[in-house]
């Protein structure tokens, strides 16, 4: 009798769901993991952007820069963090200061389009009255991890 090495059937069969229960299990928590990331990456570039818009308010207030009454010293558009504002030094010297270099990404919607609130606009509000950006929120319509919608973060 010549026996033959290999695996029988049952043995195949046995593998494989174990590979397949292995691969349930791993595929949530690799989910979970990329959502998470994407989280802090919001929270992270949300916090750049509204770090920026306080940093030309109080630059605004301490050099008494003339801009319009209706933009209470915030920025008019996201664009205006980046061309910064032109001022005069202490020798008369016309300098520029920007506030960021380039409009972060909001992860979730993978743009640089951003939800924007007026200083004058509700907290709550969902549409941008135009006349300075106060607050930054990401549009996407899905829910974070702990059961919150990210846009009202």
């Amino acid at each position: 009798m010549v026996k033959t090495r290999g695996f029988t059937l049952i043995e195949l069969i046995i593998v494989v769901l174990i590979i397949s229960v292995l691969a349930a299990v791993a595929v949530p928590m690799v989910e979970t993991s990329v959502k998470r990331g994407k989280e802090i990456e919001l929270r992270r570039n949300m916090r750049v952007i509204i770090d920026a818009i306080d940093e030309y308010k109080m630059f605004v207030t301490k050099n008494n820069i003339q801009v319009d009454d209706d933009t209470y010293g915030y920025p008019e558009t996201l664009e205006d963090l980046i061309n910064g504002l032109e001022y005069k030094d202490k020798q008369n010297n016309r300098k520029v200061k920007k506030f960021l270099r380039k409009i972060p990404i909001d992860p979730m919607t993978n743009s640089t389009e951003w939800g924007m609130r007026s200083y004058q606009d509700k907290p709550d509000s969902t549409s941008w009255g135009g006349e300075n950006v106060w607050y930054v929120y990401t549009t996407s319509e899905r829910k974070a991890l702990d059961g919150t919608y990210y846009k009202e973060w």
